[in-house]
């Protein structure tokens, strides 16, 4: 997972590669041949940098509640609303929006040139951590989209978001486990550096569990988060792999953090300022938990997908 190795050094670069790859997946696995020859060249180049903007101000997970509109108009399509919190809504390229058709009244995916006449973006959010990779939001107001730049079937926006939500997840768990290896590698060094009446802290039978403890956190992440990527290549059907998908969210996004804590413990004071990279690394594994899909939106997807055998 070359996406985790970038992780493990900075956040911001693998965020961007993330969303970037998840909006050129979809035009790959659900496009015409046209779109995929229009848009996808240059993403693949990084001429363009692509978008997957579902979440809105008043929704972040149920589809139905979708505000943004598609009224037809012509041979084309006027599109209205706000979109919130999306990954590289600021950089040139396609963005791949989710709006209500005026004619099904159902979410339909629609690619739209950001930058065109009617689309602004905000400010970039001030978040907690994952600094350097902006989120923003995303205005669309009376945006005129041509009739071919339709993503998928018209009215059938929601398998295209039932893969951006499981294989987003792909993206996320390569970040969590990278801010795992990060935290692991920083506590490790710390406790063979820092020393106490002249001998390491690592001579400890504390800091020895604590740093057993990361060891093992980062081997489960890892192999879960292989794991998620081998079945995203041969997914027996969408149901199982949405399963798959969050319950390695829930693993991986979960260590993620308790590595961050257990390795913020063996710096004690230390890793509260800023001059020690774990602080930056407690912060960015706050994240995980909270971005494509909340933690507890996951375990229902489990119960679900179990309570149907």
């Amino acid at each position: 997972m070359l996406d985790a190795q970038i992780a493990r050094v900075c956040i911001a670069p693998a965020m961007i590669i993330s969303a970037h790859s998840l909006g050129m997946g979809a035009i790959a696995a659900f496009g015409t041949e046209a779109q995929k020859q229009k848009w996808l060249p240059k993403c693949c180049k990084g001429e363009w940098i692509s978008s997957f903007a579902f979440t809105e101000p008043g929704t972040g997970s149920d589809p139905k509640q979708i505000t943004a509109t598609a009224v037809k108009d012509g041979d084309g399509y006027i599109i209205n609303g706000t979109k919130r919190f999306i990954s590289n809504g600021s950089y040139e390229g396609p963005i791949l929006v989710f709006a209500k058709d005026s004619e099904s009244g159902r979410p339909t995916g629609y690619i739209v040139d950001k930058f065109c006449p009617g689309y602004t973006v905000s400010e970039p959010w001030e978040k907690l951590g994952w600094h350097g990779g902006p989120l923003v939001d995303c205005y669309f107001e009376n945006v005129r989209i041509p009739g071919e730049n339709l993503l998928g079937e018209l009215g059938n926006g929601y398998p295209i978001l039932q893969y951006g939500i499981a294989f987003g997840k792909i993206g996320m768990n390569a970040i969590a486990l990278g801010t795992t290896l990060a935290a692991y590698e920083e506590a490790l060094k710390y406790a063979r550096e820092k020393t106490h009446r002249g001998a390491p802290i690592s001579k400890f039978q504390a800091i020895q569990l604590r740093l057993a403890d990361l060891a093992m956190l980062y081997d489960i992440s890892r192999w879960t988060s292989y794991k998620l990527g081998y079945l995203a290549n041969k997914p027996k059907s969408p149901s199982d792999f949405a399963r798959e998908a969050a319950q390695a969210k829930v693993i991986v996004a979960e260590n993620s953090r308790r590595a961050a804590e257990i390795a913020m413990d063996i710096h004690g004071s230390y890793g509260l300022m800023e001059d020690y990279k774990i602080s930056r690394i407690y912060r960015d594994a706050a994240m995980g938990p909270q971005i494509e899909g909340v933690i507890d939106m996951q375990k229902i997807i489990i119960a679900g997908e179990i309570l149907k055998g």
